[in-house]
C-alpha cells in the first residue's frame, strides 16, 4: 500500500515537471516565430536548434522544479478536508 502511494506520487510529479517544461519550450519556440522572427527567416529546424540548448534545459528543469513544489504547497494548503 505505502510503496503505491509513493509509486503514484513520484509518477504524478515526474509527469507535472514534465508539463511544465513542455510549456517552457513551447513557449520558446513560439517566440522564435513572434517575437524575433527568426523563426520565420530561418525555418523550423533553424529554431528548433536555437531553443534546445544545455542552458535552456537548465532552466527549464530548475522552472519547472521550482512550479512544482509551489504549486503542491498550495494544493496542501487548500486541500478541502
Amino acid at each position: 500500500m505505502m510503496a503505491e502511494l509513493v509509486k503514484t506520487r513520484i509518477w504524478r510529479a515526474l509527469i507535472e515537471v514534465s508539463f511544465i517544461v513542455f510549456l517552457f519550450y513551447s513557449n520558446l519556440l513560439m517566440g522564435e516565430f513572434e517575437r524575433s522572427g527568426m523563426g520565420e527567416k530561418r525555418g523550423l529546424a533553424w529554431a528548433l536548434h536555437d531553443v534546445f540548448t544545455s542552458a535552456n534545459f537548465k532552466i527549464a528543469v530548475v522552472a519547472a522544479l521550482v512550479g512544482y513544489v509551489v504549486f503542491e504547497f498550495l494544493r496542501k494548503r487548500f486541500r478541502r478536508t
